[in-house]
């Protein structure tokens, strides 16, 4: 007897985005900001335990298939789930990816969302190059997308060329950085974390760590997410911020010594906060090396940073939950493109942030292995 699966990949992946919106105290994160890719792992994209659960199962003696709602369905005995529905449709994601350890988990979202879904999704990185990406933007435009997910670091030169691609009738959604700008793009809506919110957060568990002067390290010039990391952590933090530009994580030993430096020309510094990953382990390194035991925060998620919460030598990283970027853009424009929806209400729909902390670092840990974290 033949078994007849139905596909409800993207109804099963809104749960993710309701997993995005939780709390940002340390509990949310253990719980939920930190189990929200593990749940769009084995549920969401495409895991068998979505369709074994659900009504859509049923009993069948003849080789069928049916489309309901505009969701395919499929039959036979293979627990595989084959998702035709969409298959004709291509959607851009254009960022300013460097292929770091922190795209390759957005990049990782994205191709599950697009494989659970049956569309195409092609990847456009510009490593940081906002003219490249200007380029990759256009291109996605005169390929005919059927929808483009977008980063927005450096809006002045960003926001023109996705203004032209809702011009075309092209849906957008931005990601990762413009949640000031997607509105004034004529977006969707954006699929990230608020900066200065994440940075508000960090400044509280600065405040409890009792220190008085953060160096607050930026990686990317330009970059206005980094700039308002930095600027959220000014607002609640009770001492002083001094934010610097300390090279790109590109050139870590660069990015190291100039960190030393600053620390070695103002010795009332006695807390750093690197706005990325990789400059969070540059400046836990200048610090020992200057034998200094300071509070040390960081943003975003790495193996190796994960490995220095567990280990203590780093007191938290913001986590902006990275995989649901990828996956919730590439979902929300197929539903909007199929079905007319739109989600957010006029709102961004947040991902983070999120703590990992030395309490839930295990957790997360096993789950950076996998890939969705």
């Amino acid at each position: 007897m033949k078994k007849m699966r139905t596909v409800i990949a993207p109804v099963a992946a809104l749960s993710l985005i309701l997993a995005a919106c939780g709390g940002d105290d340390e509990e949310a994160s253990d719980t939920t900001a930190a189990g929200g890719e593990e749940a769009s792992d084995t549920t969401a994209a495409g895991g068998e335990e979505a369709t074994d659960t659900t009504a859509g199962e049923t009993e069948s003696t003849e080789t069928e298939s049916t489309e309901a709602g505009g969701v395919a369905t499929t039959e036979g005995s293979s627990d595989t789930v084959d998702a035709s529905q969409g298959s004709d449709l291509t959607f851009h994601m254009v960022t300013h990816s460097d292929d770091g350890p922190f795209w390759s988990v957005v990049k990782r979202g994205m191709e599950a969302a697009a494989e659970d879904l049956g569309v195409t999704a092609v990847w456009l990185g510009s490593n940081n190059d906002p003219a490249i990406q200007v380029q990759l933007i256009e291109q996605a435009i005169a390929e005919g997308s059927d929808g483009i997910a977008a980063s927005l670091p450096s809006p002045d030169q960003l926001v023109g060329p996705l203004q032209g691609a809702v011009a075309e009738g092209i849906p957008v959604i931005t990601l990762n950085s413009g949640s000031n700008d997607y509105q004034e793009i004529g977006a969707l809506t954006h699929v990230g974390q608020t900066e200065i919110i994440a940075g508000n957060g960090a400044g509280d568990r600065f405040n409890d760590l009792g220190a008085t002067k953060i160096l607050c390290g930026i990686q990317e010039q330009s970059n206005v997410a980094l700039e308002e990391r930095c600027d959220g952590l000014a607002e609640t933090f009770s001492g002083e911020v001094v934010k610097q530009f300390v090279g790109l994580d590109a050139d870590q030993t660069e990015q190291q010594n100039t960190i030393a430096a600053a620390m070695q020309a103002d010795p009332d510094i006695d807390g750093f906060m690197g706005t990325g990953p990789v400059v969070a382990i540059s400046g836990l390194r200048a610090a020992q090396d200057q034998g200094l035991t300071i509070p040390v925060g960081g943003f975003d998620i790495t193996p190796e940073i994960i490995d220095a919460i567990e280990a203590g030598d780093i007191a938290f990283t913001v986590d902006q939950q990275q995989y649901l970027q990828g996956y919730v853009s590439i979902l929300l424009l197929y539903l909007n493109v199929t079905n007319q929806n739109t989600l957010g209400g006029g709102l961004p729909i947040l991902t983070g942030p999120g703590f990992v902390t030395p309490e839930n670092a295990a957790v997360v840990k096993a789950l950076v292995a996998e890939g969705t974290r």
